[in-house]
């Protein structure tokens, strides 16, 4: 297992997910997106498992008055999301192909459980 946790800013869910796989000493990488370069692969990987619009922060008064925020065509979101990292909700954790958004401990205690 290859955890990853993708994070833009710290919250919750992201110390959820952290928590999560430390207490089941699961090895995880942390990738802030403000240091880490998201790269088109990775974007794809999301988008591939999760869709483009899922990918989007949508909550909060800031995460509005991006223009991303009210992208509904997948080409224009993706390429969005590639110059502006920070947009996308936090965590996204990537586990190989398989890609949660948000906190999921449901769909994590199986990826545990598959070893």
């Amino acid at each position: 297992m290859n955890i990853q946790i993708y994070f833009s800013k710290k919250n919750p869910n992201v110390l959820k997910a952290e928590r999560f796989f430390k207490e089941r000493r699961i090895p995880y990488q942390l990738l802030d997106l403000k240091k880490h370069k998201l790269g088109k692969k990775e974007l794809d990987v999301f988008v591939s498992a999760a869709g483009a619009k899922a990918l989007v922060d949508r909550e909060g008064k800031k995460a509005l008055e991006r223009p991303v925020a009210h992208m509904s065509t997948d080409s224009l979101i993706i390429a969005e999301l590639l110059n502006d990292p920070s947009a996308l909700i936090s965590p996204i954790v990537r586990n190989g192909s398989k890609v949660t958004v948000g906190a999921d401990e449901a769909l994590w205690k199986e990826w545990a459980a598959q070893g």
